[in-house]
């Protein structure tokens, strides 16, 4: 049983930082909001299925995310209305969770192996960017907590080794659109910069989560954490580079939150954002829970770096995360006293298999698999990219997602909360018919463009109303 529910535990991680746009838009919703019924959430897990390298971008890969977008609307939904969590129960009851971690692990091994050789292709001119921009992995897992161990060191270390003088060179997730002057090709491997940032920064956030649950994880798992990868060191660098933050070329820093980096006030620069939070809540379930204690070698070298935390240990940091003081008092104790050695003793320690199988089953292939993709999934006709389009309109529906908005629209002439809408341009809200009536002078002109410029996608889609 508790093998179990620490299994389920980590599910969840998938259903809250698949996207992190999604955390934003459902902090708190309408409890008659829903996305699927329980069925057809049944439906869409039992046909999760796992995908070669040479299928990823294909139509039903395509299709299998749409499904796991929606399974992952609707947990959050659930997670959060504290209602019946049926995605999380049946991800767990019909073992799916392997599933998700070998297409989350093909996924990476395409972006490093496949990817860079498409964009040499003489013949790679794709005429979408819709595949890249859904490469982003699922993160999650069942008893393949180890490939997903190996996984989040993978991103942290990515993470960790980028220059805080580089932090501008990662566009914003949510703001770019790509630029008129470059090509195609360029376009994907920006996108694929800023991808690769968001991607490392949620792994981030699925290690936090995994250290809450340290005390039921296998001993496998702990040595992989404190051994293997020894991440609380890594996680020290990570408070010492702190890559979601930079100064621009103007010298105002900037922090990366919510997808785009944002200027920050002088008065505000001290303020802890999630991002730091997450490193230092992981930070303490490693080193202040006893058996990582009693399993962690507190040699001179890892002593020496944990040790470098406390310069960050300021009276300002530990009134905004008040554990942090426990963390202190730790580090002081430390500083004066040589734990014992880790005990040792025989441990038959379980290996991570996915990467390996991939890597093993595609050696040598990563030309072929590139020449087979830039035929097929970066070459759509214009009927298959309509489809696509209409596809992914209908997964981001936004009736649902307007109910979902924390703050409740308001009326566009006297602010108060509104009910009702512009029916032409859909965007401007109103509480009743008079205000819509006063505000129509100056609400006309931007209607007008609005709706034009919708009706003009549409034909061009070929999406109906």
């Amino acid at each position: 049983m508790r093998l179990l529910s620490v299994t389920m535990a980590i599910a969840l991680v998938y259903v809250y930082v698949l996207l992190e746009a999604a955390e934003i838009l459902f902090v708190m919703m309408d409890s008659s909001a829903s996305v699927l019924f329980p069925g057809e959430a049944e439906g869409y897990i039992q046909s999760l299925e796992t995908y070669s390298l040479k299928e990823i971008g294909s139509t039903r890969w395509f299709m299998q995310h749409e499904y796991i977008e929606k399974l992952n609307m609707q947990a959050i939904l659930n997670a959060t209305a504290m209602q019946d969590e049926f995605v999380k129960e049946q991800l767990v009851s019909f073992g799916k969770i392997p599933t998700l971690i070998h297409g989350m692990i093909s996924i990476e091994i395409w972006k490093q192996k496949v990817f860079p050789i498409l964009c040499q292709l003489h013949d790679f001119n794709p005429k979408s960017t819709f595949p890249l921009y859904m490469v982003e992995p699922c993160e999650a897992a069942e008893d393949s907590i180890l490939d997903l161990i190996d996984y989040c060191h993978r991103k942290l270390i990515l993470l960790a080794g980028r220059n805080a003088s580089d932090g501008g060179t990662v566009p914003d997730r949510v703001t770019y659109t790509g630029d008129a002057c470059h090509s195609s090709v360029q376009d994907l491997q920006n996108q694929n910069v800023a991808i690769e940032f968001e991607i490392s920064l949620k792994a981030l956030s699925v290690l936090r989560y995994i250290t809450d649950h340290v005390d039921s994880v296998n001993l496998s798992a702990l040595h992989r954490l404190l051994s293997t990868h020894n991440l609380p060191c890594v996680l020290v660098r990570l408070v010492e580079c702190c890559p979601w933050s930079h100064i621009n070329k103007a010298g105002q820093m900037e922090k990366y939150i919510d997808g785009r980096w944002c200027p920050i006030p002088r008065e505000d620069q001290l303020k802890m954002t999630k991002l730091d939070g997450q490193v230092w809540i992981a930070l303490c379930n490693l080193l202040l829970r006893l058996e990582c204690q009693r399993k962690y070698d507190f040699n001179s070298f890892n002593k020496s770096q944990l040790l470098r935390l406390r310069g960050f240990l300021t009276e300002v940091l530990i009134d905004q995360l008040p554990s942090l003081s426990e963390l202190q008092r730790f580090l002081s104790h430390l500083a004066v006293v040589d734990p014992a050695p880790p005990q040792k003793g025989l441990i038959l320690e379980q290996i991570p298999e996915m990467w390996s199988n991939i890597m093993n089953k595609n050696a040598g292939k990563w030309k072929a698999i590139a020449k087979v993709q830039v035929k097929q999934a970066f070459a759509p006709s214009e009927d298959d990219l309509r489809r696509q389009a209409h596809r992914l309109a209908q997964t981001y529906n936004l009736d649902v997602i307007e109910r979902l908005i924390p703050e409740k629209p308001k009326c566009g002439f006297c602010g108060v909360e509104a009910v009702k809408r512009c029916s032409r341009c859909q965007s401007e809200w109103y509480c009743r018919r008079e205000c819509q009536v006063k505000h129509w002078p100056k609400h006309r002109t931007a209607c007008q463009l609005m709706a034009e410029a919708t009706e003009k996608l549409q034909k061009t889609l070929n999406i109906k109303t």
